[in-house]
């Protein structure tokens, strides 16, 4: 029996509707996916498949439907990772979200776009995805975080590639994987990759050949560049101790916790300093004040150098005709401050005010002080020479608080000679999060891109040691947490010589 008209309508509008949410569970789905990939889950293989949902969310949508289904995935997965930069601005993490989120949105309408050319877009689709990731990473200062690349971290074997096509090349195999599998799942579907009944499953199959191509190159690259690094070449080690002060934001700037502060720093040296290190260092504005303004507190850094016997890197407030400088100061073993670095890429909105003759107001709209910082202007080298043999010299750069999500400027340092990186941070403001986790994300990235082992000295963490494999091989742990604790590591970096 034929329905009515009117119980017709409303069967195909209720098929509509249950569609649309499914359309929506699919992109919230695809968010949370992803987001599971980075710390702290670590589940980096959910990447691969991630993305799966979001492509058959708007394989059959206008563009604009696409535009938004696929914001609507950013949404959810930048929630879901940078959800502790509340703990700074609710309403500038708010706006960020919804910012970053518009790259999702618009590699929405690049895939249904680039799908109608079925020949190629197996390879145009992941190349719209890294450039959209490359643009993030360089308009309005950039804010090069969470990259697709960055999941695989720990996967060392697909990560080697970096050190040719940086993370750049790890994100296109992430989402060139993510798009063959659902071109061979919508195989015979009439989806943005598949091309309706003529288009064979087995077709669909031969059309990512490239995909497992790619795949078995960058594990055969992976495995090759990992025995070469780990077993070929002298090997000179340097022995390098991390300090973890684990100093809560609230007393950073207290003047009644200054000296608390500075013995519990001079107390972990002073442990440390019995490993008989060749380089102690400090976190990110470690010195409770102004280092170059404060005779008494220059006096016991030199000082504890000197008794200690071993060169003191330290993060530090510095001052020079009236400008404010986020520094790493070099103290030597005879107690004299012999290099200064002054940081050259800032933070907006965290270290200073892009325009601020105009957006002054933003300074109440975060939760927690914003500096006043003048950004450096050299890529300042450091040099260690050997105690034994004052012919030995040891190079290093560092990179202050985010500096080490900016590859370019990592390149600069190890084109100027850099044997091995140090990174000096202060992730406090984040609280008890997966903050810390997914930075040092981008330092093992660093390392194996530049092919030189990184240090991480954070004020509550993560502190560690990074071989040139990418590999975090030392880090300090106090009761199995690594985080918020207070404690100091020593370790050996091995600056290979190829």
């Amino acid at each position: 029996m034929t329905p009515a008209p009117a119980e017709a309508g409303k069967n195909i509008k209720s098929v509509v509707e249950s569609k649309k949410y499914l359309k929506y569970f699919l992109c919230i789905l695809s968010g949370f996916l992803l987001a599971l990939a980075y710390p702290v889950f670590n589940l980096e293989f959910f990447a691969f498949l991630a993305f799966i949902p979001l492509f058959f969310a708007i394989q059959d949508v206008r563009l604009k439907q696409a535009f938004f289904l696929s914001y609507l995935c950013g949404i959810i997965f930048f929630a879901v990772i940078i959800y502790w930069l509340v703990h700074v601005t609710i309403p500038g993490s708010i706006l960020l979200i919804l910012y970053l989120a518009l790259y999702f949105g618009i590699f929405g309408i690049l895939f249904k776009l680039l799908g109608r050319n079925r020949s190629v877009s197996v390879i145009t689709i992941p190349a719209a995805w890294v450039l959209l990731e490359y643009m993030r990473s360089h308009l309005f200062t950039g804010f090069g975080w969470a990259l697709l690349g960055y999941s695989q971290y720990l996967n060392l074997p697909v990560i080697q590639i970096a050190d040719v096509t940086g993370v750049w090349g790890v994100s296109f195999l992430v989402i060139l994987v993510n798009t063959a599998i659902y071109s061979v799942l919508s195989a015979g579907g009439g989806s943005a990759l598949g091309g309706g009944s003529r288009f064979s499953i087995l077709g669909a199959i031969k059309k990512s050949w490239i995909a497992v191509l790619c795949i078995i190159i960058t594990l055969t690259y992976g495995y090759y560049k990992i025995y070469r690094t780990t077993n070929t070449g002298q090997q000179t080690p340097i022995k390098i101790s991390v300090i973890q002060g684990s100093i809560p934001q609230y007393q950073k700037w207290d003047e009644d916790f200054k000296y608390f502060i500075l013995e519990r720093y001079e107390t972990l040296t002073k442990d440390a300093a019995k490993d008989e290190p060749d380089l102690i260092i400090w976190p990110e504005t470690a010195v409770p004040g102004f280092i170059g303004e404060e005779p008494e507190l220059l006096g016991r850094i030199l000082g504890l150098a000197k008794r200690v016997r071993t060169p003191i890197l330290v993060g530090a407030v510095t001052t020079d005709d009236d400008f404010n400088y986020n520094s790493a100061v070099l103290i030597s073993a005879d107690g004299k401050m012999v290099g200064q670095y002054n940081k050259l890429h800032l933070v907006p909105f965290g270290e200073y005010i892009p325009l601020e003759q105009h957006l002054s107001f933003l300074r109440q709209m975060v939760n927690k002080p914003i500096g006043n910082f003048t950004p450096g202007n050299k890529y300042k080298m450091f040099e260690l020479k050997n105690p034994k043999d004052q012919a030995s010299v040891t190079r290093f750069g560092v990179l202050i608080c985010f500096e080490d999500i900016v590859p370019r400027l990592v390149k600069r340092f190890v084109d100027n000679g850099a044997d091995f990186m140090v990174n000096i941070t202060n992730d406090a403001w984040f609280m008890r999060s997966s903050a810390p986790y997914q930075h040092a994300q981008a330092s093992v990235f660093r390392a194996v891109e530049n092919r030189v082992p990184v240090v991480r000295a954070a004020n509550t963490g993560l502190s560690c040691f990074i071989d040139k494999t990418g590999r975090i091989y030392e880090k300090v742990m106090v009761d199995k947490k690594d985080i918020f604790v207070i404690g100091y590591k020593t370790a050996e970096v091995k600056l290979q010589k190829d």
